[in-house]
């Protein structure tokens, strides 16, 4: 690829040179403890402060801002009044798994996503080394959707489909906005993430849940916290199609969440759907909201 990279303001260009050098994980760590503290002073102060500054909209959530929140972390994965992200009539309608904003979109060429102008990165790296998982995407479909901090910060089913896998890939905690984004290389394959995937009418869907910078968990809803000892390593854990132990989960159902913003990709298998004719980066989506048309292929 040959297009121009956007140009930054230099403080943002060196923010993320910065970032290349900052303990990650200490600092996740850090923001996980301080997230947890149930002390009414500091975890209201907290989230009034995040409530101004980043303008979230408190009248989305169940509970009432911040009194009954037990810590800031618990505000953060906050739910949502029941109703307010209702799912499309169309049963044939793939939808948005997350709130935030289209970062790209589009086909899968040569087993490789578009991340920036000019940056594109390789989808077997994405699902953690599983060459056998990738080649059943190839010439498929990919939705990058970008959570910013004020979003609700569910991730939710685009479609109905039974779990049969899941991998932990440990990794940096780069920041996973646009400048990050366009400057740093492979940005989605160097973060720590949670990769999950499904049999669905359209054949496998895989989503994947990308940790960020000051992301201290990332939780998914058949399992919890996911980001184990990091030391470990890589972690994969299989499930069955069929018969005892299925983890079958429909449309809108939630899948996981973060505990502070980041990044969800979604990979549709080739053929597997017809995206709406304006979908595209810089598109604002919310959970529930159609992305285009699925095309069918079997049954469950």
């Amino acid at each position: 690829m040959t297009e121009e990279q956007p140009e930054f303001p230099k403080w943002q260009q060196w923010l993320v040179k910065i970032s290349l050098y900052l303990p990650h994980q200490l600092i996740g760590a850090i923001a996980y403890q301080a997230s947890q503290w149930r002390w009414a002073p500091w975890k209201n102060l907290l989230i009034r402060w995040f409530v101004r500054h980043y303008q979230v909209d408190t009248s989305e959530a169940l509970a009432s801002v911040p009194h009954e929140f037990d810590s800031f972390a618990d505000f953060f994965t906050r739910e949502l009044v029941p109703g307010l992200r209702p799912m499309p009539e169309q049963a044939t309608a793939l939808t948005s798994p997350a709130d935030g904003r289209v970062s790209q979109c589009g086909a899968i060429y040569d087993g490789l996503l578009l991340q920036a102008k000019g940056i594109s990165y390789s989808l077997e790296a994405l699902l953690g080394g599983d060459a056998a998982l990738a080649d059943q995407f190839s010439g498929g479909n990919f939705l990058t959707v970008y959570l910013a901090p004020r979003d609700y910060h569910r991730v939710h089913m685009p479609l109905s489909g039974r779990l049969r896998g899941m991998t932990y890939v440990p990794g940096r905690m780069f920041s996973v906005n646009d400048v990050s984004s366009a400057l740093i290389p492979d940005l989605f394959t160097r973060n720590e993430r949670v990769v999950a995937w499904f049999d669905t009418l359209v054949g496998p869907v895989a989503l994947v849940l990308v940790g960020a910078m000051c992301v201290s968990a990332i939780e998914t809803s058949w399992f919890g916290r996911v980001t184990v000892d990091r030391r470990s390593g890589l972690c994969r854990w299989d499930y069955p199609g069929t018969g005892e132990g299925v983890i079958a989960l429909a449309r809108g159902e939630e899948v996981g969440r973060f505990s502070m913003g980041s990044t969800v990709i979604l990979v549709t298998p080739p053929g597997g759907f017809q995206p709406r004719a304006d979908l595209a980066a810089g598109l604002p989506l919310r959970v529930g909201e159609s992305l285009g048309s699925l095309k069918l292929a079997g049954s469950l």
